[in-house]
């Protein structure tokens, strides 16, 4: 800006001359009067051209200092506004931490590029977040839930090396003991494993997948439980294709069928549905158990939570359903649950369906 206007201040004193050079050429011999005095006229044009040039080249030093001064003002408040943004996504990066996490931008103003940029900061901090938190879960619950395991695996060890006369059968009965242990321990860590995945990660693979199939997978392996507990079963499951990760859809199916096993009562039954319309593919399994009230529902989604009660009881994990609810989640579908009337519970989900 500044180079532009010593531009138009040079052209300007230029043409102010070449204007005065215009002057009326008058003959030697005539006098005319300036200022009092009488000069030739090469003199006066000499003059008017200085004087012209004097007036131009002060005026115009003052607009340039003026033009400058407001350009820079200018520029340093059109600077300031939009940089503001950009100081502020980079102060928020300066602050954070692990335990400040939580803060964001959330920057109002123009939908532009920068606030673009700090929508997408303020994503990523969201993922971050996630993570973290889904690490802390991990840790801390793993750490809560392996006690009991290995408390049992050291206690049958002490007792056991603590005996002199422990025979061969004692052995072995400790030897089952903490082979019962360590199996619980590593289904738990499984369970933990594939909870903090879900939570933090999402899908790995997203592909049409046949609902039916894997409920007849997973029951196979349930299968032989509930004959042992004379439970009737009802299978209508036709065909119906969703869209997700095949392993973790199965891990889901397995869940809902073991939850309805481990929680029946001895001669219950089970139900198990898939359906679809337009949008939507349903998985629902509906079986008998104990009297759960409504208020306690919601709770049996939440990590270490059987049947209702706490994460005292003897069978399970309690993180079946809580790894039905980050399956779903990460799936973009819902689960639901509700009582059944006597007893027991139907839980239903739904996922996208495949095109």
């Amino acid at each position: 800006m500044a180079a532009v206007s010593l531009l138009l201040l040079w052209l300007g004193w230029m043409l102010v001359g070449g204007v005065v050079d215009q002057y009326p050429v008058f003959p030697p011999e005539t006098r005319i009067k300036v200022l009092g005095q009488e000069l030739p006229p090469s003199q006066v044009h000499q003059i008017l051209k200085e004087n012209a040039r004097e007036v131009v080249l002060n005026s115009g030093a003052i607009a340039f200092v003026c033009m400058v001064l407001a350009t820079a003002i200018l520029a340093w408040t059109l600077t300031g506004r939009v940089l503001r943004p950009l100081h502020e996504v980079t102060h928020t990066a300066h602050r954070l931490s692990v335990e400040s996490l939580d803060e964001r931008i959330a920057l109002r103003g123009p939908r532009d590029e920068v606030a673009e940029l700090a929508d997408t900061f303020d994503a990523m901090l969201d993922r971050l977040q996630a993570a973290f938190e889904s690490q802390r879960r991990f840790v801390a619950n793993a750490s809560h839930e392996l006690r009991t395991p290995l408390a049992v695996v050291r206690t049958e060890l002490d007792v056991t090396l603590a005996d002199p006369d422990a025979d061969v059968a004692e052995l072995r009965r400790m030897a089952g003991v903490v082979r019962t242990a360590t199996q619980r321990a590593e289904h738990l860590v499984e369970a933990l494993l594939l909870l903090a995945r879900t939570d933090a990660v999402g899908l790995s693979a997203r592909e049409s997948v046949d609902l039916s199939a894997l409920v007849r997978s997973a029951w196979s392996s349930a299968r032989s439980a509930a004959e042992e507990r004379g439970l009737r079963t009802e299978f209508h499951t036709p065909a119906v294709q969703a869209v997700g990760d095949p392993v973790l859809l199965e891990r889901l199916a397995g869940n809902l069928l073991e939850n309805a096993v481990r929680h029946n009562v001895d001669g219950g039954w089970i139900t198990v549905r898939t359906e679809a319309d337009a949008k939507r593919a349903t998985l629902r399994v509906v079986s008998s158990g104990g009297q759960i009230s409504v208020e306690r529902v919601a709770e049996l989604f939440e990590p270490f939570r059987r049947g209702g009660t706490d994460r005292t009881a003897h069978r399970g994990a309690g993180l079946g359903l809580s790894i039905v609810r980050s399956v779903v989640g990460a799936h973009g579908g819902e689960v639901s649950a509700e009582p059944v009337p006597g007893g027991g519970l139907d839980v239903t989900v739904t996922l996208p369906i495949a095109p």
